[in-house]
């Protein structure tokens, strides 16, 4: 008798890769629009009137509901109780009503409107929070400044619920498959929009010699439009595959609430959960600084205005490169002939450096920190495929954390060290900046796979939403903590090119230091209680 064996999308590697890229796009214009006016602060001074303070406090205001509200939390159990499915279309809706708001708050159409008005004569004191120093707004700010903190907030709170969701939707499609290296893809694919942002931002906020920051932001509102579209096909995609494996959003043991003291009584977890706010601190809230850092460290002239390297062109060329060099980088661990593989690696080597050229040549601290995500591209697949195949992913953890020493080490003593040697400052730069992004992909290929081998498989939405809550409070804190550490080392500088960073990235260091000393503890947990992270994910 023969049985026949009936197989559903996920057993389709191009179904269940072509879910995964749905879901990593709609990650890739988020992130992009998380950093859109991170490249052009300057003209918010100069355009809307925000000081650094003001700039400071609407870019902190992104993670205010989640951490505070402790919406994350809630995010959680919506995706516990509602599903995949639905928990990502409303993370795509949430963003884009988020983002419109903030998209309008810095259009010409708000200046003048009743609105300003009520802002600007409103929201001044914030009881309690006022006192505790954490408020989302302050006597004296842009009205808006105001508006636009309450959008990013809004879009938070769905970016935040997306990142989650995305996680949780690579576990169902790739659980006893290629998990890790699933997971890094996303992430690698993800963060490229770290590059797009630091490359187009400005570019349309200053297109046709008319300085507008609305056009910026509303680059970011269009992508996010995509983002909700791939979220929607998305639906669809996942409906289908319940439908042939049986499965269902609601479980017929569903989620409690009770359900959550497994996760906060298990020390892996709290381990993975401080290692992962211990990275992102480290990382998240450096961007938000880094173009400024490389302004204070490194050498730049001025270019003729009517040069090829000043003008529109050369950031189309760039970006085309740059996708160039993502593509070939991430095909060459797909590539099954040697003769391919070799041709894509020279390819993306080739790229690279060219990319790195035209960053140097453009004279701008923006184009040279868009090669942050560019070597993580490459590498992350190979670490996530050896995580699945071999394991190791605490070992992989403890290596990242002595990378990100490194890194933010060497921004501190060495960088400086070149300033005034134009070329010699910008090769140290993109080296250690392409080191510091490949650190970073060893989160998503090791640590993220992780939490399913920690936690029951109906509160894993939980037990992201966990540790993206935390993780939230060190992205809310460290971007306050840099500023202020800034202020008081510099007491008295007032050219913003002239900033010691020294002991703001000591601070980042440290927190390296901290997540190497919790990766060996993990290390230790991990062989005596049998959680299983170092084993392979596919077995």
């Amino acid at each position: 008798m023969t049985q026949t064996i009936q197989k559903t999308l996920r057993d389709s590697a191009g179904m269940r890769w072509t879910a995964l890229l749905l879901l990593a796009f709609a990650m890739f214009c988020s992130y992009i629009f998380m950093d859109i006016l991170s490249p052009i602060k300057d003209l918010m001074l100069s355009v809307r009137g925000w000081d650094s303070t003001s700039f400071g406090t609407m870019q902190g205001s992104e993670t205010f509901l989640n951490v505070f509200v402790f919406f994350l939390i809630f995010a959680g159990i919506i995706l516990d109780k509602m599903g995949v499915r639905f928990t990502a279309v409303l993370s795509g809706a949430v963003m884009l009503i988020g983002a419109i708001i903030k998209w309008y708050a810095v259009s010409d159409a708000f200046t003048g409107s009743g609105i300003e008005t009520w802002f600007t004569n409103n929201l001044n004191y914030i009881p309690g929070f006022d006192e505790l120093g954490v408020s989302p707004f302050f006597e004296g700010m842009p009205a808006s400044a105001k508006v636009a903190s309450c959008g990013f907030m809004i879009f938070g709170c769905g970016v935040e619920m997306a990142g989650i969701t995305v996680s949780r939707g690579i576990v169902k499609w790739f659980k006893g498959r290629e998990m890790a290296l699933a997971m890094g893809s996303e992430m690698a694919l993800a963060r490229l929009g770290v590059a797009t942002c630091m490359i187009f931002s400005p570019f349309f906020a200053k297109l046709g010699g008319n300085i507008s920051v609305s056009r910026s932001v509303a680059f970011g509102v269009v992508l996010l439009c995509i983002a909700l579209i791939m979220f929607i096909v998305y639906f669809f995609m996942d409906k289908k595959l319940d439908s042939q494996t049986g499965e269902a959003e609601e479980k017929d043991d569903p989620f409690k609430i009770s359900d959550l003291g497994q996760i906060l009584t298990s020390s892996g977890f709290w381990l993975v959960a401080l290692l992962c706010v211990l990275y992102y601190s480290a990382i998240f809230p450096f961007q938000k600084y880094a173009v400024n850092m490389l302004q204070c460290n490194l050498t730049f002239t001025a270019l003729d205005p009517n040069s090829f390297w000043a003008g529109s062109t050369v950031t189309i060329v760039q970006y085309i490169i740059m996708l160039v060099v993502a593509a070939a980088a991430f095909s060459f661990n797909f590539m099954k002939k040697p003769v391919l593989k070799y041709i894509m690696l020279c390819v993306a080597i080739v790229s690279l450096v060219t990319f790195c050229y035209m960053g140097y040549m453009r004279q701008s601290a923006e184009t040279i920190f868009a090669v942050f995500p560019l070597l993580a591209v490459g590498i992350t697949p190979i670490l996530g495929n050896y995580v699945d195949h071999k394991g190791k992913a605490a070992t992989m953890l403890v290596l990242g954390s002595l990378l990100l020493i490194g890194c933010h080490l060497t921004f501190a003593f060495i960088l400086p060290m070149f300033q005034g040697n134009g070329a010699g400052g910008v090769i140290i730069a993109y080296v250690t900046i392409l080191v510091l992004g490949a650190s970073f992909s060893l989160v998503p290929a090791s640590l993220w796979p992780s939490v399913p081998k920690l936690v029951d498989a109906k509160v894993i939405g939980s037990a992201y939403a966990l540790i993206f809550w935390i993780q939230n409070i060190g992205l809310w804190l460290f971007p306050l903590l840099i500023g202020k550490v800034l202020d008081k080392s510099n007491e008295g500088v007032t050219d913003p090119t002239k900033y010691d960073y020294t002991n703001p990235l000591v601070m980042l260091a440290c927190l390296g230091v901290a997540a190497l000393a919790l990766g060996l503890v993990l290390k230790i947990v991990d062989k005596k209680k049998g959680l299983g992270l170092e084993e392979p994910n596919i077995k």
